[in-house]
């Protein structure tokens, strides 16, 4: 997954880190962050494959650390750009609900970035709606920033 991370991350601007950002992680810290994701109870992590090749990821977990946090479910997903559009990011998002909706949670959520049209409208046909907004929560290498969109879907 760091080849994916890093070249995602090159991409597009709707992930959380800079190329070079990635550059820090080990295989040893990716190794246990799939085996922590397989032991989760009230999480998951779906791996996407096309023909054999690695093409993105969708994940949750609890969103809080408490019990008043325990039926919020944080929604995570990230394609490789030359496999958007195809419905992969569909498949994987309607597996992510239903894993979500099984493990017992009562609201789903997740954060998108406000220039993400195609992630917006997705989560959108599923149901999500804006719930919140960070003006300029992400200020790029080049300067120029864009805003955090928080969505949620009560299940």
């Amino acid at each position: 997954m760091l080849p994916y991370l890093k070249r995602v991350s090159e991409e597009t601007r709707f992930l959380l880190k800079e190329p070079d950002e990635i550059a820090d992680l080990t295989l040893e810290s990716e190794e246990e962050f799939i085996i922590n994701n397989l032991d989760k109870e009230r999480g998951c992590l779906v791996l996407a494959f096309l023909d054999g090749e690695y093409v993105g990821n969708a994940s949750f977990d609890v969103a809080g650390g408490s019990r008043r946090n325990r039926h919020r479910a944080d929604i995570g997903i990230a394609l490789y750009l030359g496999y958007t559009g195809m419905g992969i990011g569909a498949l994987l998002f309607e597996c992510i609900m239903e894993n979500i909706e099984k493990c017992g949670y009562s609201q789903a959520e997740l954060t998108v970035v406000s220039d993400n049209s195609r992630a917006i409208h997705l989560y959108e046909k599923f149901g999500f709606k804006e719930c919140g907004r960070i003006p300029n929560a992400n200020r790029y290498d080049d300067g120029t920033c864009s805003d955090d969109i928080r969505m949620v879907k009560m299940l």
